[in-house]
């Protein structure tokens, strides 16, 4: 994983109440509770006394408490109560685990993957749909590595193979460009794709002009995607790495077409149906690809049509160098 990152990791709705709420994400066992403030905390789901899980426990006055011997953990992770010592006893500074800063913003949980320090960077959601859009969506786990199921969102090669019945038709295989551009860690790609009648060839990307014209799509490093089909109308795919060999996927439809609250609803939840037949077309072919996790340098033969995928190896690869990861 890329360290020093913000990863979208949750969606908000799954943290209910007063109960703590186990996960893995980011290879990393996690148990994530609200303060009475509603504020989010997380630590690691694994008790530093008997090793028991704290998402089994309970929420006691803003801490989990350890289902096994009662251990009451703070949002710093340290233990701030054995019961067996007595209340007025002091708590040794070994006994605590590591606690992740955790934000909930724009009806998803934040995690940020990295060196603590008081001054973080803006959480990364894609700034136009941070007001004024309703969404409806759902979730699913696919058996990959986040990279191929991003990398999948970055292909624009195989619409009229994969999706010819839906988003594909048109028989357009021939790929101008496309152009990728970047705004920080913001991949902003261009796409035009063409019928093939036998004389044309793929524009290279500098000979297409006004690019900025045609349709295009967006990836929010680490694992963010946005398909953005019109000014009133977006689809969103958070990318949430579960561990090395699966992903959490969150699939949101955003629009701001509808305003009525009832009606809203409604649009939003329909639109669920259409987008899960289209993410299991592609999901019937990504999880047979191998290996499950990609990397910039790979025995694959890439092509003209791959630049938003090159582009992103290229990207995960440098932030990984200057973040010191492995």
């Amino acid at each position: 994983m890329i360290r020093n990152q913000w990863y979208g990791i949750l969606d908000a709705k799954e943290i209910k109440g007063d109960k703590p709420f186990g996960v893995t994400r980011l290879g990393e066992k996690l148990v994530i509770w609200r303060s009475q403030n509603g504020n989010l905390n997380c630590v690691y789901d694994q008790c530093c006394h008997r090793g028991a899980s704290l998402s089994a426990g309970k929420v006691v006055h803003d801490t989990v408490r350890c289902p096994f011997h009662g251990f009451a953990y703070d949002a710093s992770g340290k233990v701030i109560l054995i019961p067996a010592n007595g209340s007025a006893s002091p708590v040794p500074d070994r006994f605590r685990v590591h606690a992740y800063k955790v934000v909930e913003k724009y009806g998803i949980v934040w995690l940020w993957y990295g060196e603590q320090t008081e001054n973080l960077p803006e959480i990364p959601f894609f700034r136009e749909l941070r007001e004024g859009f309703s969404y409806g969506g759902f979730s699913e786990t696919w058996p990959v590595h986040y990279t191929r199921a991003i990398e999948n969102q970055l292909d624009v090669v195989h619409l009229p193979f994969v999706h010819t019945n839906s988003i594909g038709r048109g028989n357009r295989t021939v790929v101008n460009g496309p152009v990728v551009t970047w705004d920080e860690n913001l991949m902003t790609f261009y796409v035009s794709n063409v019928e093939d009648n036998g004389s044309v060839t793929p524009l290279k990307p500098e000979e297409i002009k006004n690019y900025k014209d045609q349709f295009h799509l967006q990836l929010q490093m680490p694992n963010m995607w946005q398909n953005m089909i019109s000014s009133n109308i977006r689809i969103v795919a958070i990318f949430s790495p579960i561990d090395e060999g699966n992903t959490r996927i969150y699939l949101r439809f955003y629009q701001k077409f509808m305003k009525a609250p009832g009606l809203k609803q409604i649009v939003n939840s329909i639109s669920s149906i259409s987008n899960k037949y289209i993410l299991h077309q592609d999901r019937r072919v990504v999880l047979t690809q191998i290996p499950k996790k990609t990397e910039l340098r790979m025995s694959e033969n890439l092509i003209q049509g791959d630049a938003p995928i090159i582009e992103y190896r290229k990207k995960r690869a440098a932030l990984k160098g200057s973040s010191s990861d492995d």
